[in-house]
């Protein structure tokens, strides 16, 4: 495709932006304007090749989610992250085209400022569906993307149609009702955006619907009737490990900073750190609805973290009598200002 071929993707995301849409995702604002056209990126580019790579998932993503003692974590964070393995086959494949064809390239991965799913849907990829991420009729929501700009002039694909149809499956499974029209994502209602990108206490009106996951949501992807023609990924990099396919919530909570750093090590997850995790896996505490687990939230209410004693005492009010829970307040005093409004409000 050419670098031009969106031009509305500049008043797109100005809109998107100035209804602050973007909440903590600040990056999104600092680069702008980059994002907002391929050439601002880099002027000399006459061709964007939008490349995919399926990460289909070897189960039901949403089984996991029955398990309430147990944490669900989005599929593509549970193997090697996507980011180190689809830059060194982009890089690959750049090499292979320069020597072949000459020119100049880059290549990006999405931490760069490419609007990648509208680009890959103008490419042929796929279109952006109605929960507003790439659907492609082979591998059907399962797609990580990558770009390779070159200055060579090379032949443009067709854009793939929208083939949503009248479905609305993504739309009503979202549990935060993120959606506020079809292809409109609100991602401050977004349980990936909450447990991912957020940074401070998870909004109390949105802490229930998130349930046991604790890392991303694959809901919306997963119930695409598209899926029918998906594949298991093939990369052994990306396959899910054991230890994060249905972890304990009462192992996970136990995690220290070298612990976590351990145990997600060359994952995607890593980057949250180990305070917003433990945030996460003490929400899908409070709504495992098994008391058993209070003892592991009690305990964190003397951590280091008050982000995180701030979610202990919203999960132990989700699982303790009142009348105990009065008592533990008494006996607790957190200096931390957050925290204090998470008592009030767990005794109000």
């Amino acid at each position: 495709m050419k670098p031009d071929a969106a031009p509305e993707l500049k008043s797109r995301l100005e809109r998107f932006l100035a209804d602050g849409a973007h909440g903590d995702m600040t990056w999104l604002e600092s680069t702008a304007e980059r994002r907002a056209s391929p050439l601002a990126l880099w002027p000399d580019s006459r061709t964007i090749i939008m490349l995919g790579m399926n990460y289909g998932p070897d189960d039901d993503p949403l089984a996991v989610l029955k398990e309430r003692t147990r944490a669900a974590i989005s599929v593509y964070a549970k193997g090697d992250d996507y980011h180190d393995l689809i830059k060194s086959r982009l890089k690959e494949l750049a090499r292979w085209l320069t020597v072949n064809a000459g020119g100049d390239v880059k290549v990006f991965v999405d931490t760069a400022a490419v609007m990648e799913k509208p680009l890959a849907a103008r490419g042929g990829l796929g279109w952006q569906g109605k929960h507003t991420n790439l659907v492609s009729r082979h591998y059907g929501s399962w797609l990580f993307l990558g770009s390779i700009f070159t200055t060579l002039d090379l032949p443009a694909d067709s854009a793939e149609p929208d083939s949503c149809g009248s479905c609305r499956a993504c739309l009503d499974i979202c549990p935060t009702a993120a959606f506020p029209a079809p292809y409109q994502l609100d991602p401050r209602r977004c349980i990936s955006y909450l447990t991912i990108e957020h940074k401070g206490p998870i909004p109390s009106d949105l802490r229930a619907a998130i349930g046991n996951r604790i890392y991303g949501c694959d809901d919306c992807l997963a119930v695409c009737p598209w899926n029918k023609f998906a594949s298991r990924g093939r990369e052994a990099k990306l396959e899910a490990r054991d230890a994060l396919r249905a972890p304990r919530l009462a192992d996970l909570a136990r995690l220290d900073d070298a612990q976590f750093r351990a145990l997600f090590a060359k994952t995607s997850v890593k980057r949250t750190g180990r305070d917003r995790f433990v945030r996460n896996v003490l929400i899908a505490i409070g709504n495992s609805g098994d008391t058993t687990l209070a003892a592991e939230a009690e305990r964190l209410l003397g951590d280091a973290s008050p982000l995180v004693r701030g979610a202990a005492v919203w999960a132990l009010s989700r699982l303790l009598p009142r009348e105990d829970l009065a008592v533990l307040s008494r006996r607790v005093r957190d200096p931390d200002a957050q925290v204090q409004r998470e008592w009030d409000a767990a005794l109000a």
